[in-house]
């Protein structure tokens, strides 16, 4: 089953853009699609590779910081070449 992940990691303190940058740029290591925009950035994969990755980093990021938010939205679907047809 292939998903459509999107994050958005929001550390409460003062250094959050180095927490920030560290957890993009462990994303794109990974294997999976990644597109990134301003405001968020996107994992596509498979769920049962994608999930286990999401969850040893997103660990990792919360033992870095005091006060962190993870806002995630996910679909049941691999919508990386998503265009707008309108």
């Amino acid at each position: 089953m292939q998903i459509s992940v999107e994050l958005t990691l929001t550390p409460l303190q003062n250094d959050y853009e180095n927490h920030i940058i560290r957890f993009i740029k462990q994303l794109r290591l990974s294997k999976f699609t990644i597109l990134e925009n301003p405001l968020s950035t996107q994992v596509y994969g498979k769920y049962d590779e994608v999930m286990p990755f999401l969850t040893q980093e997103i660990k990792k990021a919360f033992g870095d910081m005091e006060h962190v938010l993870v806002y995630m939205k996910m679909v049941k679907s691999n919508r990386s070449d998503y265009e707008p047809n309108f």
